[in-house]
């Protein structure tokens, strides 16, 4: 098991506890909230969420470590770690003179470099040698990478002004990638923190944050050395000790009184010295595959340079690298803690599906003929295909030289013509015609062009969630991932939005995107095609419509006035004393023999009383009448008796008549009633609702991850199986084997006792309250009350009923405490007020299948004697 997906594993388990930090509790609140805030409006993803509580657990729970270290504790027996490494090749341990040791390998990986280029280990080299806390975040393109920068920053900032006198990041540098300062500083200062962190913890981060970013021309970043707080957004190029790269423009008036090579030096400088006077650092690298994955040669030399020099100068915190790819020409990345693939992408709706819509090509040298059929295949397919808000289907067509763009666009335009279509829905962007704000506005509504034309353009980094093809004109002759990149484009989802990408190319450039899919991404176009075919929706139908409800006792509780409390409000007329709002002191300055002077009082001191403020009377019953609902003239008759004369209330009075209004209404109990309940196992209502052949049918549309499509069981294919049982609705969407293997056996069971059974029903997958009543409501760690449904309920025709919940062997970890636990709780709760209808069991499992042991309850349920 890779690190990324055992630290899932733990993630999870401190996830289910409610993020419990015994010196920060804080984070608990923030995480919640993160992962829910209240209202409507924006929500960190599902990849960003789990990528920062992943952030949140190796900062407090694991204490930061080392990559080599974390290693070190996740697998902590030598086999298990050399393996995860990638370090149990016999021939590798052989060739250590100490007889393989993990310290003598870990070693000649540091230092032979022949020895880490034999056995391809470049990329582990580079984890090892830090000396400071450096990990990957690799999520797929669409993942919002840029935004999981901004809320752990948001995070982090938020913990250190939280504890001051704690180890929270107090300062962050951003690296953006190439010549995206500014878009990602926009991206950065739009991003709305209220809904990563709660309110109360929002307001002092906004008022603290402060955004900056290199400019041209510059010596300095304009931040003051040692302040606390700041974000500075930055690309290598202008702050990395290297002096090649700094242009000219770069240097302003140094370069009239400078040599021009001092001055290179001289901005470089500054500019990191800027940086390294700051404390408590964190470095966030975005797009890391710029400078680690695909380029893990002098670039990244370059860049881990400068992370040294500000390691050594100041206290860096952590170091976090953003990235698509967790692989580098296809070696695993040893620093990546979190996995985020394309396919996962587009399962969970943030990617737009692509299976069966890449189309590949096979022509000689007739360019012309394939740009004519990809432009009328585009207009055919999504001529009339917009985004929910409206901005028409758009598609790019990417060109390796400009002179392919003045020879091939005729060819686009002709066939426009024949299509009775402009001409000016044509965007053309490239070196020779730079069309920078019409390309900016590409991704908008109002933009007129539905084409665009791109040479070195639009392969990285640009959002157009309105494209939906993108087309590589010809085969290039060297890519460096750019066909991945292009082909990639047209991926980004939007709510609401069900239609399909397209990619059009040559079979040379398919076999081009196949190897950069599996170098990148570790799966092939084949892969791709396979996942996706299988779809992640499909329609369930309900198989009977007249299943009888569970008829259970439930505990009510109420709150109500007590019986004494509907005596008429009677207030008094508050006595408050006035305190005076300032006191008054006079000095004067008084001579002293040593010739020194002091201050010396002269006179009494003075108290000035300010002047009375007040409300008047029916602002104020207004006011106390909407707080404590109460009816308005009932509260300002009482008003106008004890302000009769004034008319007026005095401000300072409105407490105390608070308090005495509270005194009075706010007298209540708990009134506990046992009250019996039909709970609908299926609400048809819930459902859509059609005629097919006379008769009428339910159907609802469901999601399910790609991976669990076995897990999806029709009755047709059990029914010999099952005869008349289970199958209340069909296919059963199962979450688990477990889950599968105990349904099998129990059909097995209840066809040798059919005289007994009603019948069995698979509601864990069936937990919407607008299709069933069948959950419970029970109080989590957060505070916060949850609905919990049961896996399975088997019902005996004396109208027994057995409440079945199957849980992987982990979860038992934390039976009491945990939210398994609390499900446990509140289910027997509720079986206790049913002891004569209701039982409940929660089994735990190991493996994909159940026990016979572990079935001797539900056995024995269904064989008793009724």
């Amino acid at each position: 098991m890779s690190l990324y997906e055992k630290l899932a594993e733990e993630v999870g388990k401190w996830r289910s506890r409610g993020y419990p930090s015994r010196e920060y509790s804080s984070i608990s609140e923030i995480l919640q909230w993160a992962g829910a805030p209240d209202g409507e409006g924006f929500r960190l993803r599902i990849p960003q969420l789990r990528a920062l509580e992943t952030y949140w657990y190796l900062r407090l729970c694991e204490g930061t470590p080392l990559v080599f270290d974390l290693y070190r504790k996740m697998y902590p027996k030598i086999t298990e770690l050399l393996g995860a490494l990638g370090l149990d090749q016999p021939e590798m341990r052989d060739s250590v003179i100490d007889g393989g040791s993990i310290e003598g390998i870990i070693s000649r990986i540091k230092t032979d470099d022949d020895f880490a280029h034999k056995f391809r280990l470049e990329a582990l080299r580079e984890s090892l040698i830090l000396v400071y806390p450096s990990y990957i975040f690799a999520l797929a393109m669409g993942a919002g990478k840029t935004v999981l920068i901004g809320a752990i920053f948001a995070t982090e900032f938020a913990m250190a002004l939280e504890y001051p006198d704690g180890p929270f990041v107090q300062n962050a540098l951003v690296f953006a990638p190439g010549k995206t300062i500014i878009e990602s500083l926009r991206q950065l200062a739009e991003t709305p923190y209220n809904r990563v962190l709660p309110p109360r913890l929002y307001k002092p981060f906004s008022a603290s944050l402060k955004l900056t970013f290199t400019r041209d021309g510059e010596t300095k970043i304009p931040i003051i050395p040692g302040s606390y707080y700041n974000v500075i957004v930055t690309n290598t190029e202008k702050i990395r000790i290297q002096k090649e790269t700094i242009r000219k423009s770069d240097l302003g008036q140094l370069f009239t009184s400078q040599k021009e090579e001092e001055a290179k030096s001289e901005i470089a400088n500054l500019r990191l010295q800027s940086i390294a006077s700051l404390p408590n650092l964190a470095v966030f690298s975005d797009e890391a595959h710029h400078t680690y994955g695909q380029s893990l040669n002098a670039e990244l030399k370059k860049v881990r340079k400068t992370v040294n020099y500000l390691a050594a100068s100041t206290n860096v915190i952590c170091v976090i690298n953003t990235t698509g790819t967790p692989y580098f020409k296809r070696q695993i990345l040893r620093d990546v803690v979190v996995w985020y693939g394309l396919s996962r992408g587009i399962n969970d709706g943030i990617l737009k599906e692509v299976a069966g819509n890449i189309h590949s090509f096979s022509f000689d040298d007739d360019i012309g003929a394939y740009l004519s059929y990809v432009v009328e295949d585009f207009f055919k397919d999504y001529g009339k295909v917009s985004l929910p808000d409206g901005t028409p289907a758009k598609m790019a067509i990417y060109f390796p030289q400009t002179d392919d763009v003045t020879a091939l666009r005729p060819v686009i335009e002709r066939k426009l013509a024949q299509l009775g279509l402009s001409q000016s829905i044509i965007l053309e962007h490239h070196t020779a015609k730079e069309s920078k704000s019409e390309f900016d506005r590409f991704k908008f509504k109002d933009s007129p062009h539905r084409i665009a034309l791109l040479v070195d353009r639009g392969v990285e980094g640009w959002d157009v969630p309105a494209l939906f093809a993108c087309a590589l004109a010809r085969k290039l002759k060297a890519s460096n991932n750019f066909v991945l990149q292009a082909t990639c484009r047209c991926l980004r989802q939007v709510a609401g939005n069900n239609i399909k990408a397209r990619v059009y190319l040559s079979s040379d450039n398919r076999s081009i995107l196949d190897r950069q899919l599996q170098e990148t991404y570790g799966e092939s176009v084949g892969d791709l095609n396979r996942a996706l075919s299988r779809g992640l929706r499909t329609t369930i139908k309900l198989r009977r419509l007249d299943i009888p409800p569970l008829l259970v006792k439930e505990l009510v509780r109420t709150v109500v006035r007590r019986d004494d409390s509907n005596e008429a409000m009677s207030l008094i007329k508050p006595i408050v004393t006035e305190a005076p709002a300032l006191l008054k002191s006079t000095y004067t300055v008084a001579e002293q023999k040593a010739s020194d002077k002091v201050l010396k009082q002269t006179g009494d001191t003075e108290a000035i009383y300010a002047e009375d403020r007040v409300i008047d009377l029916y602002s104020a019953a207004v006011d106390l009448a909407a707080t404590y609902r109460l009816d308005l003239w009932v509260i300002y008759d009482e008003l106008k008796r004890l302000y009769m004369d004034d008319r007026n209330i005095p401000s300072n009075h409105l407490a105390a008549l608070t308090r005495q209004i509270e005194d009075q209404i706010c007298d209540y109990k708990i009134v506990e009633e046992t009250i019996e309940k039909a709970l609908a196992l299926i609400r048809l209502d819930g459902f859509e609702k059609s005629v097919e052949a006379g008769a009428e049918v339910y159907t609802a549309e469901i999601s399910y991850p790609v991976d669990k499509e076995r897990l999806l069981i029709p009755w047709e294919e059990w029914k010999q199986k099952a005869r008349d049982f289970g199958f209340h609705y069909t296919p059963y969407n199962f979450d688990s084997h477990p889950e599968v293997d105990f349904f099998e056996q129990l059909l097995d069971q209840m066809n040798l006792h059919e005289a007994n059974i009603e019948d069995i029903y698979f509601t864990g997958a069936l937990s919407d309250p607008e299709k069933t009543d069948f959950f419970v409501q029970y109080r989590g760690e957060d505070a916060l009350w949850h609905r919990y449904t049961p896996d399975f309920v088997i019902r005996r025709r004396d109208g027994k009923c057995l409440i079945v919940e199957i849980k992987k062997e982990h979860d038992r970890e934390h039976p009491i405490d945990g939210q398994n636990g609390q499900k446990a709780i509140a289910t027997r709760r509720w079986t206790d007020l049913n002891p004569d209808k209701l039982k409940y069991q929660m089994v735990f499992t190991s493996s994909d299948n159940v026990a016979y042991d572990q079935l001797a309850q539900a056995r024995a349920f269904v064989s008793e004697d009724n």
